[in-house]
């Protein structure tokens, strides 16, 4: 009997291209630590911190090189200004698309597919570590929702909403194609003036150090003494040195009391009139032709609700559940450690996984065949049990587990230069509502060979 294979072959990406990032040279999509990569359908953005390549194999032969098509994306970043590129991540709505880069320097850079500037914003003096997309949504109650980019940096998270994500590159696609929007200029010296900034929160995660990693695993009840308001509440865990694991409720802050509403108001107006009287006084001075720079951000409430020390434990990295129940966190002892966000409690530990990586997927385990025998048959989330897939590179395998207790259902061998990705989830647009359910997958790219493969969603 033929041995069941656990991989489907999707084809290879390997292209000339490639060798501007290392390609050629063995192991060089694992050696580099600043290569980056973010996968998304039939498309894969890798990057290094001057370049990026994008490379789309949506036709039908992905086995021909030659029809894999690659943009090339140089950001004209100022090193004394934006810094490098550090992280990067897609941005995907239902009719839009766009990538999304974090700088060594704070700053957040939106392109679009042709390689054009969209959006360019400071967020906060520091370096950009990850750039994490949420995209969950409750259809009974909009304010359920909890759709968002979460950019994190060593001590600090900042939360963009995915709707205003999407107003923005609605209202950027409508401009690209009027008349006017090639006539318009960007100055790069002044990005702060150049781009209307995006609303977003920023909070203080560092009490406890500065944090490897981070995420908002989704929305909390408000304290038990707290007074009753539309104000929401995030959940947020991070990991680092100097604790494994800590948790922080953070506060929007969106709707402040009346006192705070009406200052908020009346002292800038105050301030403007006495600026301008006094500027009609000593007239005579001319103003400096320097324009003001972009002030950072205020921090809003962030609360302490637990942190594990376990000298010398290192938490190192941090990977969700789509539903943010569920954290898998590897440390520096090789353990990994699966945390109930909701509980904040550790619910089941592996051990001997150095350099290990984590992502979860969703299988079809156990489940009857007659029912789904009909090619009309159509799956829905319950047909699917959540996995972890863990990467052991030092093992050179790949191990599928159900959660949250159940057995190893699988182990699959893989080449050492080989790294596991998962798509991007995708924002749900307001407009429209799709019943059709796609269960989370777990990719395996194998960079000495440019081999593409998938996880297989089914035992049977």
């Amino acid at each position: 009997m033929a041995r069941k294979s656990h991989l489907t072959d999707l084809g290879c990406i390997a292209c000339e291209e490639l060798t501007e990032l290392g390609a050629g040279k063995e192991g060089w999509l694992i050696n580099d630590p600043t290569l980056l990569s973010a996968l998304d359908t039939h498309s894969l953005a890798l990057s290094n911190q001057s370049l990026i390549l994008i490379l789309d194999w949506n036709n039908e032969d992905s086995n021909d090189p030659s029809s894999i098509k690659t943009l090339k994306i140089r950001p004209s970043l100022i090193p004394s200004l934006q810094g490098e590129i550090t992280a990067i991540q897609w941005l995907v709505f239902d009719d839009l698309k766009a990538l999304a880069i974090g700088t060594s320097n704070g700053y957040l850079e939106i392109y679009s597919l042709k390689g054009d500037l969209i959006h360019e914003q400071m967020v906060h003096p520091g370096r950009i570590l990850r750039l994490r997309v949420r995209a969950t949504k409750s259809l009974l109650s909009e304010d359920a929702s909890s759709e968002e980019l979460c950019v994190v940096m060593p001590g600090v998270i900042a939360r963009f909403d995915g709707s205003d994500l999407w107003k923005m590159l609605q209202k950027w696609s409508q401009e690209s194609h009027s008349q006017f929007w090639n006539q318009k200029t960007q100055n790069r010296e002044d990005p702060g003036n150049s781009y209307e900034r995006i609303a977003h929160q920023l909070w203080n995660v560092g009490k406890y150090g500065s944090c490897a990693d981070a995420s908002i695993t989704g929305l909390m009840p408000p304290p038990l003494m707290e007074v009753q308001s539309s104000e929401r509440f995030y959940c947020a865990v991070t990991i680092g040195e100097d604790t494994v694991i800590s948790a922080y409720r953070l506060s929007e802050d969106r709707n402040r009391s009346l006192v705070g509403a009406i200052l908020s108001k009346v002292v800038p107006v105050v301030f403007s009139t006495i600026s301008s009287f006094s500027s009609m006084i000593w007239s005579s001075k001319k103003p400096s032709p320097r324009k003001s720079e972009v002030k950072p951000q205020s921090f809003a409430r962030a609360s302490v609700l637990t942190c594990l020390k376990d000298h010398p434990r290192k938490g190192e990295k941090l990977t969700l559940s789509p539903s943010g129940s569920l954290a898998a966190i590897t440390d520096s002892l090789g353990r990994i450690l699966l945390l109930d966000t909701q509980a904040l409690v550790v619910v089941r530990i592996w051990k001997g996984y150095r350099d290990a990586c984590c992502l979860f997927m969703e299988m079809q385990v156990g489940k009857n065949k007659a029912s789904s025998s009909s090619a009309y048959y159509e799956y829905s989330k319950s047909d699917y049990c959540l996995c972890l897939a863990i990467h052991a590179p030092r093992k050179g395998i790949i191990e599928v587990w159900q959660m949250r207790i159940g057995p190893r259902l699988f182990t699959i061998q893989c080449a050492k230069g080989s790294r596991i990705l998962q798509p991007t989830p995708r924002f749900i647009s307001s407009s429209s509502y799709s019943s059709s359910y796609f269960p989370l997958e777990v990719f395996l790219l194998n960079g000495d060979s440019g081999r593409l493969s998938v996880l297989n969603r089914s035992l049977n």
